[in-house]
């Protein structure tokens, strides 16, 4: 044998030495906990001989506590590129049999990297996080390496589209990475996400609380809101993670991918001239009305199980791309609250941060009240998805189907806030508020000034027929051009389609400045 021969076989050795990781007996063990390894995922993830590794024999240079003794090629995470349905993407996913994927300033340096060609080459980066957390034995250097990463966060947001996996332990300082990314996906039962663990929580609070109760996939994806997604297996998240960039284009100067359907865009739905309830205060699903319009009835929603009085998603609509924000009145009537109004908001910010126009469906009676709203501060929130639509420069079309009250009328895209297409059906009822309330603000003297019950509702009666019949329907607005048309139903999806297409080659500039303040 050669001594090139020799070096050619000590390389393969090598290879494959690092592909195992921290061993066979550490794979089994991860394999244990219905989880995959480092190398498994980005197999799924990916497209079959796509992957192209980075930094495979990196390693640590710790000296402290004995890490000298042992180093492994990889340093606890796998990096590099590959395609998903030929495109091309960033990938780092960490190993947690290596040092239970503890970070070390290598690993930093190896995930750095990456994210910054994503940028370079303008395509999105996706994450699959596992990790201890920062290691121990490095100590400032292991922070410095998280800084190093939340830095790069900052800087692609906006550039490029960054993708979140938790596929195991995300806590304390490695959990802002993943809240700093576009999405995060978070797996039941075998990923959880936290400042601190449930040990530090009980010794601090008193709380007994397990792991997948402060910071599992089911309380993130509900409650608080820090996971878009959640998925049963890996294997379904994945598939989640590929179905999501199909919607996205590479980075902020490109669209999304066109995606030819059969559909015909004149294509009509008769169920929707009926779908509004004669009584105004009972509820219809509005996925009926979305599922209707969109292409082929295919509509992938994002924070599904988050402040559900308000959807958001992505759908196509005549091949193109196109973000939905809709309110649900068959949750909490479609009231914005405070919850909903952060969802929709980040949602907007995404979509024009990225050339995605959006479709506005809007049934709103208006906001919560309450104390815990207020003392929530429903009104610096209310004003985020005002902010984020009035700032939005990609195409707007907002359809008013029934309510659109008060601020919330303006909140959801109105022409005010540079809403290029606005459409109503004849049901809608745009006004400051409903007839109930108004009529007792313009006559609760005069109605409380007559004695008889009976006709005291006789003149209620009458006072919200007149206004019903002045302010709550769509012609007053129509009247004033502040919306374009009133639509028969059926007729939605032709109609919203055909503007996108006409504003296709939307050009709309914003005023120069350093960056803007939103209210945060």
């Amino acid at each position: 044998m050669s001594i090139q021969e020799k070096k050619i076989e000590e390389l393969v050795e090598r290879r494959s030495g690092a592909r195992l990781g921290g061993g066979q007996k550490r794979i089994d063990a991860q394999h244990a906990k219905n989880k995959l390894t480092a190398r498994e995922r980005l197999a799924l993830l990916l497209d079959e001989g796509s992957f192209e590794e980075f930094d495979m024999f990196v390693q640590h240079r710790c000296t402290n506590f004995g890490m000298d003794a042992a180093h492994i090629d990889g340093d606890g995470v796998v990096t590099g590129q590959g395609t998903i349905d030929g495109r091309l993407v960033f990938v780092f996913a960490q190993d947690f049999t290596v040092n239970g994927g503890s970070l070390s300033k290598t690993m930093s340096e190896k995930i750095c990297k990456v994210m910054d060609m994503a940028v370079r080459a303008g395509a999105p980066v996706i994450g699959l996080n596992d990790s201890g957390g920062a290691r121990i034995q490095e100590g400032i250097d292991a922070l410095a390496g998280y800084g190093e990463i939340f830095e790069r966060n900052i800087l692609a947001s906006g550039v490029v589209p960054q993708i979140s996996l938790i596929m195991g332990p995300c806590a304390g300082g490695a959990v802002y990475s993943p809240a700093l990314t576009d999405f995060t996906l978070m797996v039941k039962d075998t990923s959880y996400m936290f400042l601190t663990g449930p040990a530090v929580v009980k010794s601090v609070t008193g709380e007994t609380v397990t792991q997948e109760e402060l910071g599992g996939a089911a309380v993130h994806s509900s409650k608080s809101g820090v996971a878009h997604f959640s998925a049963d297996t890996e294997e379904d998240a994945i598939a989640q993670i590929r179905r999501l960039l199909s919607f996205l284009p590479q980075n902020n100067m490109e669209t999304a991918p066109f995606r030819p359907t059969a559909d015909p865009v004149s294509r009509t739905d008769d169920a929707l001239n009926s779908i509004i309830p004669d009584n105004p205060n009972k509820a219809y699903d509005m996925y009926a009305v979305i599922r209707s319009i969109v292409d082929d009835g295919d509509f992938f929603e994002v924070h599904k199980a988050f402040a559900k009085n308000i959807i958001v998603g992505f759908a196509h609509m005549g091949g193109r791309s196109v973000g939905v924000v809709a309110n649900q009145p068959a949750v909490l009537a479609g009231v914005l609250d405070i919850n909903a109004s952060r969802k929709a908001s980040r949602f907007v910010r995404f979509c024009d941060a990225f050339n995605i126009p959006l479709l506005t469906l809007v049934d709103v009676p208006g906001f919560l009240c309450g104390t815990q709203q207020e003392y929530g501060a429903i009104i610096t929130n209310g004003a985020k998805l005002l902010y984020a639509y009035g700032e939005a420069t990609v195409p707007k079309v907002t359809v008013t189907l029934r309510k659109s009250y008060g601020g919330a009328h303006i909140v959801m895209s109105c022409k005010q806030l540079r809403g290029d297409i606005n459409y109503a059906w004849p049901s809608a009822e745009i006004a400051v508020m409903g007839a109930d309330g108004a009529v007792g603000v313009l006559y609760g003297k005069e109605i409380k000034a007559e004695t008889d019950p009976e006709k005291q509702a006789a003149i209620a009666g009458e006072k919200k027929n007149e206004y019903n019949e002045l302010f709550c329907n769509p012609y007053q607005a129509a009247t004033k051009g502040y919306i374009e048309d009133v639509i028969e139903p059926r007729n939605t999806r032709f109609r919203a389609v055909r503007a996108f297409e006409v504003l296709a080659g939307k050009r709309q500039e914003m005023p120069a400045k350093k960056h803007d303040n939103m209210p945060l």
